[in-house]
């Protein structure tokens, strides 16, 4: 139940994370919180966070940025997935070279992201929109580490 616990309260920061003020200058490289929250869950557990627990959160996320419901759904499952394929392969690798391997998945998140954007009408028009994938990447050790602590401090299985 801890375990849980712990695991829902990541997805809640990382929601607030994302969802926090920034300064306009920078936010246009606004981090990916949720997709490496979810990235972290799905390689460290995967018989506890897959697919569904993917879809939940980016519905979530949906809701809290009011787009239209099941694109960040989408995305975010879209990661699990791609975790889920590669995820006994990565948990071997130091952390640099798992932010190297976190580019092109954040990538692909955030390109699926363009293109669902641009069937509603807005579209970036520029290559900038790939500087989250890149600026999340950069915060991956960091990331992995704190939850990773948090994981082994609440003996999360």
């Amino acid at each position: 139940m801890r375990g849980s616990l712990v695991i829902v309260l990541s997805f809640v920061v990382a929601l607030l994370l994302s969802v926090m003020p920034m300064p306009e200058p920078v936010d246009i490289g606004r981090p990916m919180w949720l997709a490496m929250v979810v990235a972290y869950w799905v390689m460290a557990l995967p018989h506890r966070v897959g697919l569904v627990a993917a879809w939940l959160a980016g519905l979530a996320t949906d809701v809290l940025y009011g787009d239209l419901f099941g694109q960040h759904g989408l995305v975010m499952v879209l990661v699990a997935w791609l975790m889920l394929l590669l995820y006994q392969r990565i948990r071997r690798f130091p952390l640099w070279q798992q932010s190297l391997v976190m580019i092109p998945v954040l990538g692909l998140a955030q390109l699926l992201l363009l293109w669902l954007d641009s069937l509603t009408g807005s579209r970036p028009p520029t290559l900038l929109f790939l500087l989250p994938a890149l600026v999340s990447a950069v915060l991956w050790p960091w990331v992995s580490s704190v939850l990773g602590a948090l994981r082994r401090r609440f003996n999360v299985v």
